[in-house]
């Protein structure tokens, strides 16, 4: 494994209207994350919450690989983690990206 993981992918959730905004925080960060923590060779979990009326957060996910992450999400926890999601959003949007660092600590 290297050092910086090369593959990320960012998934857009936008909160279901029966959710307040702090029923949906509560949940992704209380339940959810927790269970993303358990996917196979996962290198680094970020989530992004938002204070907006349709979208709740953007989680973003570093793999190694694209296939690291669909292995990942092939496995029994990948599958829990995906139908948890799938149970308490309205929809998501999932996107791989790849990240260029424009400025970071290092520049300061």
């Amino acid at each position: 494994m290297s050092d910086s993981p090369t593959f990320k992918a960012m998934i857009l959730l936008y909160r279901r209207a029966d959710m307040t905004v702090e029923q949906f925080h509560r949940w992704w960060l209380d339940e959810h994350a927790p269970l993303a923590r358990q996917l196979p060779n996962v290198r680094r979990i970020v989530f992004n919450a938002a204070a907006d009326d349709e979208i709740g957060g953007i989680t973003e996910l570093w793999f190694d690989t694209q296939a690291d992450f669909d292995a990942a999400y092939a496995t029994e926890i990948g599958q829990r983690v995906a139908a948890d999601s799938i149970a308490h959003v309205a929809r998501r949007h999932r996107l791989s990206v790849t990240e260029t660092e424009v400025l970071g600590p290092s520049d300061r």
